[in-house]
């Protein structure tokens, strides 16, 4: 229970009518969900708009509405809260509902077009090993130290988010990692939300279909930079052209990476093999056992914020050297056969062509590299060519097939896709709709010696058709085929 007042702290009003100091039991943003004493928060959301379902939150027993235009007939024992945007109010309304639960966190928030769930994941399981309680919010899963609860989305809602981070204050943890999606940065679900600093990876082609225009892209993620204190740390990747431009306008402390110039955090790239990478930095020799110069990155931004988090350098070295990455990261996949299986969730034309030329780093040159790529449907149409082409240019072979299609025709996507296929490509590229059937006839296609990738789905264990989500795990039928043809 809280005062409608007291929630309300730090909410740009437009006019409030009734009680302001009733007492408040719940706040939500469903008014399926609403119970007596709630207050309703209407937002206008992409598909939905809260305001619509006013008169049934109040009827489910709402005694507060936040909204940002007043119903033309309201009732005398509700009190009424103008505001000028319902979302962002939504945000800071959650984060004092349940305490502020941020400020009592370290909460560290990546994002970045590609390596926020590895840096997320990483920072996560460092900081366990260094022995503190943490908690982790990403795409795969979130975590209370120990407890693993299921992940819907990239980031939370801003109810969902500040449940999650009040849970881990209650649970002891001291530290929290944070993937950042540029959704959830546009849709205010940080509003409310205290960093103590951010991570930027990079950005390249994704997500069009929601934000329009790459300039647009671009500026949903610096809204994160934007909005961070003096008291926080601003960590960007410095190779990445638009590394410096998360900077601008931050009061953070404003800190860089890179494996090419002269930054506050600089590391050389030894060696890069299947085996994992060895990495210089700060003039110490270490190997890890992540693969690709992306992950050089990525372990390097995990290093770096360990540092500005006060932790030792040797010690954090030493326990990063031994830490996995995340699942369906460039996964490699143990099978019977000798064939190198790798899946991972690379679903953007930079991903893939990073997968795609670390496989390239390691060829003799006398093997085929066979790889499985769809294209999400209901999802940026413009980045399907480009990642067929970047497929066929990297590959010997490429199995075009679906990948999530969701509501739109699989048909239609493969099309899209085979715009960016060169007629000199045609002869190598083969199309099967059924996923499995395209990575079957993928191990079937290989032989000894050859990489197979499966990208596009990593980590999920299920295809989304038609609204429905199948049970599928891209590594589990991989592994399978692989080893019933090498028996």
């Amino acid at each position: 229970m809280a005062e409608l007042r007291d929630i309300l702290y730090k909410v740009s009003l437009v006019s409030a009518s009734g009680d302001m100091t009733r007492q408040i039991s719940q706040v939500s943003f469903d008014s399926r969900e609403v119970k007596k004493g709630a207050l309703f928060v209407a937002v206008k959301g992409t598909q939905v708009d809260g305001h619509e379902y006013i008169a049934n939150a109040i009827k489910s027993g709402a005694v507060a509405i936040v909204c940002q235009t007043l119903p033309e007939q309201v009732n005398e024992d509700v009190t009424y809260v103008a505001v000028k945007n319902s979302a962002e109010a939504l945000g800071i309304v959650s984060s004092n509902f349940y305490g502020n639960p941020s400020s009592k966190l370290k909460l560290v928030g990546v994002t970045g077009t590609n390596g926020k769930t590895t840096v997320a994941t990483l920072l996560f399981n460092l900081f366990q090993k260094l022995g503190y309680a943490a908690g982790l919010l990403s795409t795969i899963d979130n975590r209370i130290d120990g407890e693993v609860l299921p992940s819907m989305h990239t980031t939370p809602d801003a109810l969902r988010l500040n449940e999650l981070l009040a849970n881990m204050v209650d649970k002891g943890c001291e530290y929290c990692f944070m993937e950042v999606s540029s959704h959830a940065i546009e849709q205010y679900r940080i509003a409310g939300v205290t960093f103590t600093g951010a991570i930027f990876s990079n950005i390249s082609h994704d997500h069009l279909d929601y934000h329009k225009t790459f300039d647009a892209y671009i500026a949903a993620k610096k809204k994160l930079f934007d909005g961070l204190t003096s008291e926080a740390f601003a960590l960007v990747n410095k190779d990445d052209k638009r590394g410096l431009i998360m900077l601008q306008n931050t009061k953070a402390a404003k800190k860089t990476y890179s494996l090419k110039s002269m930054t506050d955090f600089k590391a050389k790239l030894v060696s890069n093999t299947l085996q994992g990478l060895e990495l210089e930095i700060d003039n110490k020799h270490v190997w890890f056992k992540l693969i690709g110069d992306f992950n050089a990155y990525n372990l390097l931004s995990v290093y770096a914020a360990a540092m500005l988090l006060g932790e030792d350098s040797d010690t954090v070295l030493t326990a990063l050297s031994s830490l996995n990455g995340a699942l369906g990261r460039f996964e490699q996949v143990d099978n019977n056969s000798d064939i190198t299986a790798i899946v991972d969730y690379a679903h953007t034309p930079d991903a893939l062509k990073n997968v795609l030329e670390t496989i390239a780093e390691f060829r003799t040159g006398n093997e085929q590299v066979i790889t499985v790529i769809g294209c999400g449907g209901n999802r940026d149409a413009a980045k399907r060519p480009l990642m067929a082409s970047i497929a066929c240019k990297l590959s010997d072979k490429v199995v075009f097939t679906t990948d999530n299609p969701r509501n739109e025709d699989p048909e239609q996507i493969i099309n899209d896709m085979k715009q960016g296929v060169s007629p000199s490509d045609y002869k190598k590229t083969v199309v099967l709709m059924d996923r499995e059937e395209a990575i079957k006839t993928a191990c079937l296609l290989a032989k000894e010696k050859d990489i197979i990738l499966v990208a596009g789905k990593g980590h999920e264990k299920y295809q989304e058709i038609n609204g429905v989500k199948h049970p599928f795990d891209d590594k589990e039928v991989l592994g399978r085929m692989l080893n019933l043809f090498a028996n």
